[in-house]
């Protein structure tokens, strides 16, 4: 019998993905922060697809209740310094980073070292401006997430040409089986020059599929 053709898949060239993944907590005191709702079933999917694909793979992971997906390295972070001292410890020339985590913009200026009072907190927290891990992050190829409840295209774009993305996988978290939490997501593809494809609801494990597939696209 003649030898099978191996499948396109097999033929492509193994790459490195960088996946950032979850919430990111923001100390007020040890016992209080600021997050956000995120469980980071988006990002692990992604990192379980970039594996599963037979990419070498790293997921820095805010804090998720969320099992390693197989062949997958993971780095657990706290904070957004956290996450982009991890982030920054993984650039390369070779390296593609899909963040898909749900980053603080912001952080309490002053962490008190002990629990606080309430009356020591009082009406106001000052605040402080966090990094943003993906804008200052060096790799070549970058793909941003957009979980927005308005304009979700336009804002994609602006996003995706501020940040020099590939592109930008975005989403409008109102709408019912999409968003923090859900096993199911409906994202639009958009890019720079504010092309945008709209993709069906389906699972997230699909949808993670889809966007590895678009990045070992690009790097072809």
């Amino acid at each position: 019998m003649g030898r099978r053709n191996p499948p396109a898949a097999a033929l492509r060239k193994p790459l490195r993905f960088v996946v950032t993944a979850g919430p990111t907590r923001e100390h007020i005191d040890p016992v209080r922060f600021i997050s956000n709702p995120s469980t980071g079933k988006m990002g692990f999917a992604v990192a379980a697809a970039a594996a599963a694909a037979g990419h070498e793979t790293a997921l820095v992971a805010g804090p998720c209740a969320l099992k390693t997906p197989r062949g997958v390295e993971r780095i657990d972070v706290v904070s957004a310094r956290d996450m982009q001292k991890a982030v920054k410890s993984l650039e390369g020339p070779d390296a593609i980073l899909v963040a898909t985590a749900a980053v603080a913009d912001w952080r309490p200026a002053k962490r008190a070292a002990k629990k606080l009072r309430k009356s020591e907190i009082g009406g106001v927290i000052r605040l402080a401006r966090n990094p943003d891990v993906l804008k200052s992050a060096k790799f070549p190829l970058k793909v941003g997430f957009a979980a927005q409840t308005h304009d979700v295209v336009a804002e994609a774009v602006r996003k995706c040409r501020e940040k020099r993305l590939a592109f930008v996988v975005a989403n409008d978290v109102t709408e019912k089986g999409c968003g923090f939490g859900t096993d199911t997501n409906r994202v639009t593809i958009v890019r720079a020059d504010g092309s945008a494809k709209s993709l069906p609801m389906a699972s997230k494990a699909a949808v993670a599929r889809r966007i590895v597939r678009e990045c070992e696209n690009l790097r072809a």
